[in-house]
């Protein structure tokens, strides 16, 4: 589920819709939850939908470290790509705003911590000569991402959180432990899906 203080809006032809806040949501905060309205699908079940339902589960899902496609109920699949994200992953099952997001700001994820099953080709960015997502990402750029998560979750106890509730309960004493400084923040690269371990 996204944040509440989020809404979608059309942004040209070219990308279609995106997830804008409408207030300000400080560093810290989660941005989205995997709750128990999204779908988690079996690969299996995905190859035998019929081709025009197949389709978009393959656009508007990611995987998770099992290789299950997530697609999510509401209109967290309309986040978009950016490799200066102002959203962060975790191993938690939640993503965090990395910095504080402003009202009108478009919400964005790096598409390399969504083990994607192929390259997807990027607008460009000034300050990155990154121009491809790769289903490998999470391999490369794991430090940087969870550098970036280590840092939002030093705000996680001094902002609102509405969506804390749907945190699964087998990650909470894990992100109070991070919180607190007790435990050393797990790894994003934990949900990397290895491809070559299913075959």
């Amino acid at each position: 589920m996204m944040h509440p203080d989020t809404e979608l809006r059309y942004i040209h032809d070219e990308i279609g819709y995106g997830v804008f806040a409408t207030k300000l949501i400080p560093k810290g905060t989660i941005v989205w939850v995997l709750d128990d309205l999204d779908q988690v699908l079996d690969p299996s079940y995905v190859e035998s939908l019929d081709p025009l339902r197949k389709q978009d589960v393959l656009k508007y899902s990611f995987r998770n470290q099992h290789g299950a496609y997530i697609l999510c109920w509401d209109k967290a699949r309309f986040v978009n790509h950016s490799f200066h994200a102002n959203c962060v992953g975790t191993a938690y099952d939640l993503e965090l705003a990395a910095r504080d997001i402003q009202p009108g700001e478009q919400l964005t994820d790096d598409y390399g911590t969504l083990n994607l099953d192929e390259p997807f080709d990027c607008l460009p960015e000034t300050g990155t000569d990154r121009v491809r997502v790769m289903p490998d990402d999470l391999l490369r750029y794991h430090a940087y991402w969870d550098a970036l998560a280590s840092e939002a979750f030093r705000q996680f106890a001094r902002v609102p959180q509405p969506l804390a509730h749907l945190v699964r309960p087998q990650h909470l004493e894990k992100i109070l432990a991070v919180v607190e400084q007790r435990k050393p923040l797990d790894s994003i690269v934990n949900i990397y899906y290895d491809r070559l371990l299913q075959r």
